[in-house]
């Protein structure tokens, strides 16, 4: 795999993560589902994958960039098997709203694995991490439209957390924004 490849291939991943983090996102604001804190915690690490390809796109593939991103999807998908794990009974209904017959964080798990068979596949090819003495990588328009869109969707996420939780810890099972709540003096 060249360079040039690998450098599209990680911009591509930028997209998918944008489309994930957009789909969770639209879940809380058209279907009113607000995230409860292990559902924060999964999107704090889909964001958290981003930082490998970010880090490829500026500086050139790198074993240590994927790696990042590897760090992040493991612990992406402990956190997704806890909360499939604390809804495993049968008649438990599981937190929001199902998928295609599957609640979101079992998709984020799916999308965790995926994360880091792609990510270890990735890494087998060495053709990629050859001639870093070579000039900059210059990304243009499609990765770098790539990057600030996972930033702004990143940041989107951040402002919204604070309006559902506050300073404080977040409900277990919130109903409503905070912040947003009128407190009579």
């Amino acid at each position: 795999m060249t360079r040039g490849l690998a450098i599209t291939l990680n911009a591509l991943s930028l997209y998918a993560l944008a489309g994930v983090l957009a789909a969770a996102f639209a879940a809380q604001l058209w279907l009113h589902e607000l995230p409860c804190p292990l559902c924060l915690l999964q999107r704090v690490q889909f964001a958290m994958l981003a930082i490998g390809p970010i880090l490829n796109l500026r500086f050139g593939p790198r074993p240590s960039h994927y790696a990042v991103s590897l760090l992040a999807a493991v612990l992406g998908a402990v956190v997704s098997i806890r909360q499939i794990l604390l809804h495993i009974l049968p008649g438990d209904p599981g937190y929001g709203t199902a998928l295609l017959g599957t609640h979101y964080y079992t998709w984020a798990l799916i999308g965790f694995a995926a994360a880091i068979v792609l990510l270890a596949s990735m890494l087998l090819f060495d053709r990629q991490f050859e001639d870093r003495a070579q000039t900059p990588i210059v990304a243009g328009f499609f990765a770098g439209l790539a990057v600030w869109l996972v930033v702004a969707l990143t940041a989107a996420n951040v402002a919204s957390t604070f309006l559902e939780c506050g300073l404080a810890a977040c409900a277990d099972n919130p109903v409503v924004y905070e912040m947003l709540q009128h407190r009579p003096q």
